[in-house]
């Protein structure tokens, strides 16, 4: 039964709006004078699709922003995983969210979802209908839970997994941020002295007849580099970076990309604990959800950001579905650590493979911060230096003719 979202005038003239479900809008604006309501509007409720259950046009998907952000997602897959682990029916946990949702649009999302699943559907089904705000992970998770009826413990895990990836990630954003900000006030300042500071002072020693210092001079130079040609090489930049992302569109360029930054000594080794992390976790979180392996591992090499270790996955899958274990299939890989190998054979020794590849996407994933917050301690202090090196050779470069001048006096 789809839903309809209201505006109404009750017995007191004041105005409510809501949402209901009904077979029609002339079906919903009749519910509505039954409760003794004049019906202002009534709409139906569309989110990601069109009216008529169209995907939503691409000036929808550019322009408009999805429900769910990735921790708006974690939250109410919790939020659900609660209601339904404490008993509570799908329908009625759906009822609920929506009556408490904040947002207007999620609020609409919701009474979608309970009126596909009033309709009969399955609550992945319900899901899948919305892809802009469930990957076809998370629905796939979804459906291995209702399908062994254990959908309360799969939400859990679900959310689990989304809160922990989320963790992560703002880890990797936070000790990655100090490093790009540094950067970008030293290159704004380094602009501004070369640009505008320098030849300000350097314009001072024109009329003298006594050369200028090498350092001085090469630094005017530079100064009329930067602000006849600045702009040129800003668009130059704009188009090789354009150039860049188009190549990297190619599947063959950005795999051997992808491929190459693998092996790059310190950001290669975090990218590739990174990706190894999701990908674990992923798989653990699928099996443990009743989903078959080959369908496990198809999912968890899609999630995968490195072509070149998507590829490896894939190529592992292949190896699987011949009849090889997961744990070897992986060992032949060697772009992937050798950790995930050894927990995934652990897991197969033991018949908790479930368990052990979560205990492995925990350990990549504590060693992956572990990279990255050494990668941001060492270069806070290199920057800095950085940066103060340049700026001492601008400043040089401004008092070497002042102290020539003085000596000159003198």
């Amino acid at each position: 039964m789809p839903a309809f979202s209201f505006e109404a005038l009750d017995a007191q003239g004041q105005t409510r709006k809501g949402l209901m479900e009904a077979d029609t809008a002339k079906a919903a604006r009749s519910l509505l004078r039954a409760q003794a309501l004049v019906p202002l509007a009534v709409e139906p409720v569309q989110t990601g699709q069109s009216q008529d259950g169209r995907a939503a046009s691409l000036g929808q998907r550019l322009f408009t922003r999805p429900v769910f952000s990735a921790t708006a997602l974690a939250i109410w897959t919790r939020q659900i995983a609660g209601l339904v682990s404490s008993g509570l029916p799908l329908e009625r946990a759906l009822t609920a969210l929506s009556e408490e949702a904040d947002d207007e649009r999620q609020r609409h999302l919701v009474a979608a979802l309970r009126a596909e699943v009033n309709a009969g559907a399955t609550f992945a089904r319900a899901l899948s209908q919305h892809p802009r705000e469930f990957s076809d992970i998370y629905c796939a998770v979804i459906g291995a839970g209702e399908h062994s009826g254990n959908l309360g413990l799969v939400l859990e895990r679900l959310a689990d997994d989304l809160e922990e990836r989320q963790a992560l990630k703002a880890k990797l954003v936070g000790a990655a941020l100090y490093p790009a900000i540094v950067t970008l006030v030293a290159i704004a300042i380094v602009l501004f002295l070369v640009g505008y500071v320098v030849p300000q002072v350097a314009s001072v020693f024109a009329g003298t007849k006594r050369a200028l210092p090498f350092l001085t001079v090469a630094m005017l130079g530079l100064s009329a580099f930067v602000r006849n040609y600045g702009w040129v090489m800003l668009a130059a930049a704009v188009l090789a970076a354009v150039g860049a992302r188009w190549a990297l569109a190619i599947d063959p360029v950005r795999e051997k990309f992808d491929a190459a930054w693998l092996k790059l000594p310190l950001v290669g080794k975090l990218a590739r604990g990174y990706n190894a992390a999701r990908f674990a976790g992923t798989l653990a979180m699928l099996s443990g959800a009743g989903v078959p392996i080959l369908k496990a591992l198809q999912a968890a090499a899609e999630t995968l950001s490195n072509r070149a270790l998507r590829a490896d996955a894939l190529d592992a899958l292949v190896l699987v579905r011949e009849g090889a274990p997961l744990a070897s299939a992986l060992a032949q890989k060697k772009r992937f650590p050798g950790l995930l190998s050894m927990f995934a054979r652990l897991g197969e020794q033991t018949g908790q493979l479930p368990v052990m590849l979560q205990r492995a996407a925990r350990q990549l994933s504590t060693e992956v911060q572990r990279r990255a917050m050494a990668l941001a301690t060492i270069l806070e202090p290199l920057l800095i230096v950085g940066m103060g090196g340049i700026v001492m050779l601008i400043v040089l470069a401004v008092l070497l003719p002042i102290i020539q001048l003085n000596q000159f006096v003198k």
